[in-house]
């Protein structure tokens, strides 16, 4: 598979993975048509047996399926109540986690496979408990030589649905709860930033950025909202028809404005709009697709509001920098330059700006800092951090760094009057206070 199609299949899984309703309808189409060659099998099992003239085994059949009818219809009847309790554990799950943590988090719950995948065999089973009770006929003795069908595989699938649902059911609420709990949601942030860092492409040639004003600029004209992604590859490919270099003005998970530059061209004439048509998506909120410094938004957001003076817990803003430090150690690593997508020669077609070094940095302490002077156990786990980076930062990268640390020691001497104090917040202590 070439690196498009990869980068095609990325783009679509990502936005399949951002909607709810994607996952439950392909599970109604499913149980309509796995209900439809289920009868039709059905049908040709009784239809064998009659050939066959065994009428025993066709009557032991029609009593096993009238037994499984009063399951199936207990079933449908149950199913909805059941997808009702479901839906409650969730938006219970997504107001406590927003309110004590951040809204950004919420997109967690959306993405959540197991969620998804829960509600979608339980409308899969609803569906498909109401199709099988279509295929029953009438008649509480019928006569084997007379009936065209038997349910059978579409009784046993129906009861399978429901072993199924009950350990969903298990395993969604145990994935709920771990949800609900600060730990898991930071560690899932991180994990999901460490990705997006991975798949930024690296260019070990170095290429520098275009010089001047540039021939042409490509507005924007959809509509507003943040730039969650570009498709890359369209954007070359587009640039290597015109023969021009296209560098994109805004970063990754700013806010786009109708009329605002997003495209500047270099070289030559923009490209055709039809050749630029959908290569920038724009939607209501950031993503971590493309945009790797969200992660240690949400992480500084979560932190910001343990240190509030209504919350006050400064354990959570110490475990939300121990997941800061855990991205920045592998940042502080890679180049940070912006990025310079070339196509098939080796030609720069594409230049694209991302957030630096002392961005990230600032991103990450600048927030934290301010509110943390008050706080002990957070000012000597920032002290802590500092020391750690400074250890893996190359000199060049150090400057932030040192920078944030010292601004850290006069906010702590302006802060804490009594010498002792000043002496015990400012040592530093991975785990802050113990």
């Amino acid at each position: 598979m070439s690196g498009k199609s990869v980068r095609a299949g990325r783009h679509l899984r990502e936005g399949l993975r951002d909607t709810f309703w994607f996952a439950p309808a392909m599970g109604l189409v499913g149980s309509f048509v796995v209900w439809w060659v289920l009868s039709e099998l059905d049908t040709r099992i009784v239809a064998h047996l009659q050939e066959e003239g065994a009428y025993a085994e066709l009557k032991d059949l029609l009593a096993f399926t009238a037994d499984a009818r009063t399951v199936v219809t207990t079933v449908s009847a149950a199913m909805m109540t059941f997808i009702g309790v479901v839906f409650s554990i969730s938006l219970v799950a997504v107001q406590m986690a927003s309110g004590q943590l951040t809204p950004r988090v919420v997109r967690i719950f959306v993405r959540s496979r197991i969620s998804k995948l829960t509600l979608t065999v339980f409308l899969a089973t609803f569906a498909f408990s109401l199709l099988v009770l279509t295929s029953y006929e009438g008649g509480t003795d019928p006569d084997p030589r007379r009936v065209t069908s038997a349910p059978l595989l579409q009784s046993l699938l129906t009861l399978g649905l429901v072993g199924l649902s009950l350990l969903l059911f298990v395993a969604y609420v145990s994935s709920t709860l771990r949800l609900m709990q600060v730990g898991p949601v930071l560690d899932h942030i991180a994990r999901e930033s460490l990705r997006a860092l991975e798949q930024q492409p690296r260019d070990p040639a170095g290429a520098l950025l275009p010089a001047g004003p540039g021939t042409a600029h490509v507005e924007h004209h959809g509509r507003a909202g943040v730039l969650r992604s570009v498709r890359v590859a369209r954007l070359v490919r587009a640039a290597g028809r015109q023969g021009v270099v296209l560098r994109l003005v805004p970063r990754i998970g700013d806010f786009l404005v109708p009329g605002t530059p997003v495209l500047t061209v270099y070289g030559g004439a923009a490209p055709p709009p039809r050749a630029l048509s959908r290569t920038v998506l724009v939607g209501v909120e950031r993503t971590l697709h493309q945009d790797p410094a969200f992660g240690l938004r949400q992480l500084s957001d979560i932190a910001l509001r343990a240190l509030s003076p209504s919350v006050h817990d400064p354990t959570t803003a110490v475990q939300c920098l121990d997941r800061i430090v855990q991205l920045l150690s592998v940042a502080v690593r890679l180049p940070l330059a912006p990025l310079h997508h070339r196509d098939r020669r080796g030609d720069v077609r594409l230049v694209q700006e991302v957030a630096g070094w002392t961005d990230l940095v600032d991103l990450a302490f600048e927030e934290i800092r301010r509110c943390a002077a008050g706080s002990p156990q957070v000012t000597r786990r920032l002290l802590a951090a500092f020391d750690d980076l400074l250890l893996l930062a190359a000199e060049e990268r150090r400057t932030p760094l040192l920078r944030h640390r010292a601004l850290l020691v006069e906010a702590v001497e302006r802060t804490v009057p009594e010498a002792a104090g000043r002496a015990f917040a400012l040592r530093p202590d991975r785990q802050g206070i113990g």
